[in-house]
């Protein structure tokens, strides 16, 4: 008999301490993901308003590693309550959200504190042929592949890290490709700012992948101008010399005719003298 009131009494010990607690239920979804979705998670709880505690979520390797948490309170209405996780750049793998008390809490038994998250990695399937660097006078082109896309089309999204969002999301057409059953793409987003784009994929089966486009200001040529030769006006003082006239050189007089003059000469003499 004694034996039988004291588990009794255990029994309803455990009853009044189920009753007393507070439940809280935390759920995620979908909780297999591709890379670069959102993680949506819910908080409905019983627990008295100002209730506070910490959504953390973490990579879970080898070790449990902190991505981002966040900092939430019980409302009076005690309402469902929601937080976002963006996965945008994480790798494939295992995660995990949980709920962090700030302090001691009497949680009941049927209360749900933890989600196990798995991610895929489908960057893989997209291949970008147009280049990630471009300049403003021609930009943005995103141009590129889906593995097995075929016709399905493909959505993106484009949000510059300054200009906000310019570009969907919105579905694009998809061209298949015969041999191998890809869907090519190429899209013409008009920008009008230098800017880092971010543009995210995304198809039937959820989000692919996120590329990061640099769209760079026009450069400007500077044209180095050709350097004219410097002609130097000069004024060439030119002496001219006069040069004379030459005098004509007479031939000298044969000796027979010199000799002919000085005998013609003397008989003129002597005939002058007789007379």
């Amino acid at each position: 008999m004694k034996k039988f009131l004291c588990i009794f009494i255990l029994l309803l010990l455990a009853l009044v301490g189920s009753a007393s607690a507070y439940n809280i239920n935390l759920n995620c979804s979908p909780l297999t993901i591709p890379v670069g979705q959102t993680i949506k998670c819910s908080i409905d709880s019983n627990f008295p308003a100002g209730t506070s505690f910490n959504l953390n979520f973490y990579q879970k390797q080898y070790t449990a590693t902190l991505i981002s948490s966040q900092p939430m309170t019980i409302q009076p209405n005690q309402l469902t309550q929601y937080a976002l996780f963006d996965t945008t750049g994480l790798k494939g793998g295992q995660y995990d959200v949980e709920i962090a008390w700030n302090g001691v809490a009497a949680i009941g038994s049927d209360s749900v504190t933890t989600q196990l998250i798995t991610m895929t990695d489908r960057s893989g399937d997209l291949t970008i042929t147009s280049p990630t660097t471009q300049n403003l006078a021609d930009a943005l082109v995103i141009a590129g592949s889906l593995k097995n896309g075929g016709n399905s089309g493909i959505q993106i999204s484009v949000n510059g890290a300054s200009a906000g969002q310019v570009f969907g999301p919105l579905y694009i057409g998809t061209t298949p490709n015969i041999q191998t059953g890809d869907g090519d793409f190429r899209q013409i987003v008009a920008v009008t700012q230098p800017d880092d784009y971010t543009v995210k994929f995304s198809d039937a089966n959820g989000a692919i992948t996120s590329v990061v486009f640099h769209v760079v200001a026009p450069t400007t040529a500077t044209t180095i101008p050709t350097p004219t030769p410097l002609v130097v006006s000069t004024t060439k003082m030119v002496t001219y010399t006069s040069i004379p006239t030459p005098i004509p050189t007479r031939s000298p007089l044969p000796a027979m005719v010199v000799i002919g003059a000085l005998a013609i000469g003397m008989l003129l003499a002597v005939r002058i003298k007789r007379s």
